[in-house]
């Protein structure tokens, strides 16, 4: 089976991570078509996945755009539709990973006569979406022969949006276990190098932004003994800097500026994780899947998540992890306060969390999944 992927991003995203194994097993009879040029590209040229960058056009529609801007920058989308057509001819099936790569595909699919596969990796919600938004996802997304979604907050959001349900499969992201494990002296040695040592550890992972709930974090640690130091691991993008400066002036507030630091965007993820006490993730509106959380679990890590959206389809309280109301600083602290006062039960939770993700999310499981449905096509044989 010769397969088109298309992604808009430049940057490698959760989708982007996600896309990464679904194309490894078709490396050598698939083409990954991006929107944009950036260090996505050179991640995929790393896993020697074939790649092209489409366009060199910013597609300026967003999530929260209006009917008028939608229909605008169909006009400005004509010649990488037009690209993609042509190319599509060469392929079995196109595959369609993110929002705007539905826009184009399914357009390209009608006129080279290919079939299309969605993966719908976000949360079709008010929070999220225009309704304008919403309304183009769905209709283009009932053309194609099958949407993938990353969890059954995903798939209810996407029906409720007017999503048809007999084509949707529930397919949650894939991870190789072994790339979360870490030597016990690399993490001592990370951890003596950001001089948190003595510290009981909180990591935050993912881009600054208000959504992302940094600054509840930040309010929680402030009633945690002084032992207790948070590392925020992500930049702010697409204009949230004003957010950035925010969070320094509560951290100034509260005289936390020694148990707080910013580490910007990190290629050691894994590592950083092992070196935490406790991951946490705080964000404010349900998220589809969460893979900071799952993650955190392979690294051995106990986590605690905002229980909202496709985090409570991960995390079992007191057994893999625990969960907090979202935006409640209070019920985040006491979790804290609970994983620095039994280390022992913590670390058991840690690791039954490990034991579990290492089966759940395993993504050679993943890839046999995806790659079952779309047999299920009758496209081709693999």
């Amino acid at each position: 089976m010769k397969i088109l992927f298309l992604d808009q991003s430049g940057k490698p995203g959760g989708a982007e991570l996600c896309l990464i194994d679904i194309a490894k097993p078709y490396q050598n009879d698939c083409l990954v078509g991006l929107f944009a040029d950036g260090s996505f590209k050179d991640l995929l040229e790393k896993n020697h996945i074939p790649v092209k960058v489409l366009t060199s056009q910013a597609i300026q529609v967003k999530k929260e755009s209006s009917l008028s801007q939608g229909l605008a920058s169909i006009t400005q989308l004509a010649p990488l539709i037009s690209k993609v057509i042509k190319i599509a001819r060469n392929y079995d099936l196109i595959y369609a990973n993110t929002q705007k790569a539905l826009v184009v595909g399914a357009i390209a699919s009608f006129f080279s006569n290919r079939p299309l596969v969605f993966h719908l990796h976000d949360i079709l919600s008010p929070e999220h979406f225009s309704q304008t938004n919403r309304r183009i996802s769905v209709t283009l997304a009932n053309r194609a022969s099958l949407v993938i979604v990353n969890s059954q907050a995903s798939k209810k959001a996407f029906i409720e949006a007017g999503g048809k349900a007999d084509k949707v499969e529930i397919v949650y992201n894939g991870f190789d276990p072994q790339n979360y494990i870490s030597q016990e002296s690399e993490v001592k040695q990370l951890r003596e190098k950001l001089e948190l040592d003595d510290k009981f550890v909180v990591g935050h992972f993912s881009r600054l932004a208000p959504w992302k709930g940094q600054h509840i974090l930040i309010e929680a640690i402030a009633k945690c003994p002084p032992e207790v130091a948070v590392i925020l691991v992500g930049d702010a993008l697409f204009g949230e800097q004003d957010y950035v400066k925010q969070l320094h002036q509560q951290i100034d507030k509260l005289e936390l500026q020694n148990r707080v630091k910013f580490l910007g965007f990190r290629h050691d993820i894994p590592l950083l994780m092992a070196a935490c006490d406790l991951v946490a993730h705080t964000s404010t509106a349900p998220e589809p899947f969460g893979r900071v959380i799952v993650e955190a679990m392979l690294s051995g890590t106990p986590v605690v998540a905002a229980a909202s959206g496709g985090a409570v389809e991960l995390v079992e309280p007191g057994i893999n992890g625990f969960l907090a109301t979202p935006g409640n600083p209070q019920e985040l602290t006491k979790v804290i306060n609970t994983c620095l006062s039994d280390k022992q039960k913590t670390a058991a939770i840690a690791e039954t969390a490990r034991n579990t993700a290492s089966q759940r999310f395993n993504v050679a499981n993943i890839d046999r999944q995806i790659a079952q449905l779309l047999q299920e096509l009758g496209i081709g044989n693999g």
